[in-house]
């Protein structure tokens, strides 16, 4: 039986993204792998997701019992997010670093599915770790592009990586503990060293692929 794969994208470039192409890389390897997996595509850069409004607070904060026709409809495509998420194995997420972070566009999605009673929860009486994740037994692989270099654990701009643990916290937080990072960085200085580092992602993507 095939797993369920949800695949995200989140850079602006659509030809020379990096990003998108390992993305790729890593679906065709799947397939080749596990031809029975099915996949769901999520692009949030082509394909905007709204950043949340007042109205959107409101409507996810009152009990969903409670909750007006017009609330309901505010939070619809919330729900459909949240809805892919609960359904898939695994979650594959592919973004560049934008400005330290990642792109805006990745942000927006993130406030839709983090979302109280839907995929966490708080425990008051825990104040020093209050977060309950509701998503369970899924899995995720974060492919990591960067234009420059020196991101990485004990390097000179480690303290500038606001990408990695953020996205790592994000995942934790909803419940999906077991994730894998491919970092990729350097590929806007150097042609070769950007060449050599792409095809180091392809063979731990060739190995994650068996791995899930």
């Amino acid at each position: 039986m095939g797993k369920n794969i949800l695949m995200i994208k989140a850079s602006a470039r659509i030809k020379n993204a990096t990003s998108r192409k390992l993305a790729d890389f890593f679906e065709k390897s799947r397939k080749q792998f596990s031809p029975t997996d099915h996949f769901i595509h999520r692009d949030v850069a082509q394909y905007p997701i709204p950043h949340i409004s007042e109205q959107w607070i409101e409507s996810a904060f009152t009990p969903k019992s409670d909750r007006t026709k017009a609330q309901r409809k505010i939070l619809n495509l919330s729900d459909v997010l949240i809805a892919e998420l609960k359904r898939a194995d695994l979650l594959v997420l592919a973004t560049p670093m934008y400005n330290w972070s990642i792109p805006s566009a990745l942000k927006a999605y993130i406030d839709h599915i983090l979302r109280m009673n839907e995929t966490l929860k708080i425990n008051p009486s825990t104040p020093e770790n209050p977060y309950k994740g509701l998503l369970k037994n899924k899995k995720a692989i974060l492919i990591l592009v960067r234009g420059g270099k020196g991101y990485n654990k004990g390097d000179f701009y480690e303290h500038m990586d606001f990408q990695t643990e953020y996205l790592k916290t994000v995942l934790n937080i909803m419940g999906i503990k077991d994730c894998e990072i491919i970092q990729v960085e350097g590929v806007d200085i150097n042609l070769i060293e950007a060449k050599k580092a792409v095809e180091e992602a392809n063979k731990e993507i060739k190995s994650l692929v068996q791995k899930f």
